[in-house]
């Protein structure tokens, strides 16, 4: 399995369990999140635990609980909003920690596309939440998500630059 890590901290935040589209001439990827239901789940065997000895309070007292999987799998934590100027600030800083990790083809790449996905990100900036990784590292990437339309699961969104690819 191949596992994406943000080149800025270290933190695990994409699989390939996850199947990406490249937006904005690469810059970003998209990945379908769901929500899945995870904890207990009450089978049915056939058994009549009164005859068995059982009662009512036997059993796992676990409760199920309704998540999306791209957050439970990589323990992301939603970070308040940003609001235009705050997303630019943070964007500025963003770009000036990653072009410092990037060297030769994928720097220029990079510098080429980010400004295309920044405008995207902007006009999505209402409807954007915002994820980062549970060590909350001040120098991380940001997830973010949103909801097309009419969607009742998220659409993640990624710097395909700020990730690391590995096994």
């Amino acid at each position: 399995m191949l596992v994406y890590q943000d080149l800025l901290t270290g933190d695990e935040l994409l699989s390939d369990s996850f199947p990406y589209t490249e937006i904005e001439s690469g810059c970003l990827w998209k990945v379908q999140g769901k929500w899945v239901v995870t904890g207990s789940v009450d089978v049915d065997i056939g058994a009549n635990p009164c005859a068995e000895g059982g009662g009512e309070d036997e059993g796992v007292n676990d409760q199920a609980v309704k998540v999306v999987d791209i957050v439970d799998t990589f323990r992301l934590q939603e970070q308040p909003p940003f609001d235009k100027k705050q997303f630019i600030g943070y964007i500025k800083k963003f770009i000036k920690l990653l072009t410092a990790k990037l060297e030769g083809e994928k720097q220029e790449e990079f510098k080429k596309s980010i400004e295309g996905a920044t405008k995207y990100l902007i006009s999505k900036i209402k409807d954007l939440q915002f994820f980062v990784r549970e060590s909350m590292h001040g120098d991380n990437s940001l997830v973010f998500a949103y909801y097309k339309e009419g969607a009742t699961d998220p659409t993640f969104l990624y710097f395909a630059h700020g990730l690391n690819q590995t096994q």
